[in-house]
């Protein structure tokens, strides 16, 4: 069960099994999915007052706010973000 959690800043830790997708907040897309999920009470804030630097959807619907970045919590749960966008020859880093 240990290896079910990861960390995703400040402290917080969460279940790397129930994870959809990990996201950065800046498109606007994103940012009406995060503002539907308050008014329907499934966003859940886990920065502790920092700056959101990634959004996680999880199978539940949930969405969740973190302060770590998409590509660390990526590599915490044991994908490689670069490795995926090399093979699909896309240029993250741009």
């Amino acid at each position: 069960m240990a290896n079910d959690l990861v960390h995703i800043g400040s402290g917080q830790v969460l279940s790397s099994r129930r994870v959809v997708a990990i996201t950065s907040p800046d498109s606007a897309p994103i940012k009406r999915l995060i503002q539907e999920g308050r008014r329907k009470g499934l966003c859940v804030d886990m920065t502790s007052g920092h700056k959101t630097k990634s959004v996680l959807i999880l199978d539940s619907g949930h969405i969740v706010l973190a302060s770590l970045s998409p590509e660390g919590i990526a590599s915490r749960i044991g994908g490689n973000p670069d490795d995926s966008a090399s093979r699909l020859g896309v240029n993250e880093k741009q």
